[in-house]
């Protein structure tokens, strides 16, 4: 295997599937040795076996995001494991659709602790470690359309996704006399798992026919087809790669043509 990632270690949260899974492949593809991470072992020891036919090595940790200590282990863990440490992909995340008025606190709660908090503790458990190492390093962290409009049902996870893209700004800000790059992605409407959930949860609220809101979203689209997980990953292997050195602070909309800036 040799690429633009060659010798390089990567840590990816939510790695066990979609976009995590796809990002976690291309770094491989490309070289790097991958830290895979998520709330159970199943779907990273499948994307583990995956990466290792590839040609790359791979290590597995079962960590919730939320948790501070947990990232800071897996990062460590992903740094002995792997003999050493360059790059953060702060993949994981949840969604939540419900009109303003009826979140409730409990679920303010849980999808800021995952897509806020979550990045937050990512941000300084690379840093830590890229000073521990005294080494350059880069982070890149999911953010969204929605962190650059707020949706109609979709308010409280827009908040989270705008609120990654500052946690973006200021690390980029505070850590680039570090060697430090921060950046951020934002897919548009990726055909996965948690595209098939919204969908659902949009015709709960709406009545409209399963299907049609992800349908609707994606006519919207001018390069006229849902985005796909290696869309995403290859975004991310750009920012995670040489060729983006000098790019940091940003939240690159990666979506097909939705959104524009």
């Amino acid at each position: 295997m040799s690429g633009a990632l060659d010798g390089k270690v990567a840590l990816v949260t939510g790695a066990g599937r979609g976009i995590g899974r796809g990002i976690a492949l291309r770094l491989a593809r490309d070289g790097a040795d991958v830290a895979l991470v998520d709330l159970g072992p199943d779907g990273i020891s499948a994307v583990a076996d995956e990466i290792t036919g590839l040609g790359s090595k791979a290590t597995t940790f079962v960590a919730d995001v939320s948790d501070r200590d947990q990232v800071f282990a897996a990062v460590d863990h992903a740094a002995t494991a792997l003999g050493g440490f360059d790059i953060m992909v702060n993949n994981a995340g949840i969604a939540l659709v419900a009109p303003l008025l009826d979140t409730t606190p409990e679920d303010v709660a849980k999808i800021w602790a995952v897509n806020v908090d979550g990045v937050l503790w990512g941000i300084q458990a690379a840093v830590t470690k890229f000073k521990e190492q005294g080494t350059r390093g880069k982070i890149i962290n999911a953010s969204s359309i929605a962190g650059h409009d707020g949706f109609a049902m979709l308010g409280v996870y827009s908040a989270t996704k705008f609120a990654v893209r500052a946690l973006t700004q200021a690390a980029a800000k505070e850590h680039a006399a570090d060697g430090i790059t921060v950046n951020a992605y934002c897919p548009g409407v990726v055909g996965t798992d948690m595209w098939v959930e919204i969908d659902k949860r949009f015709a709960e609220l709406t009545g409209a026919a399963e299907g049609e809101t992800y349908d609707k979203f994606v006519g919207g689209i001018l390069l006229g087809r849902a985005e796909t997980p290696d869309d995403v990953a290859g975004f991310v292997s750009y920012l995670a790669g040489p060729d983006a050195d000098y790019m940091t602070g940003q939240a690159g909309l990666i979506d097909g043509g939705l959104i524009f800036r």
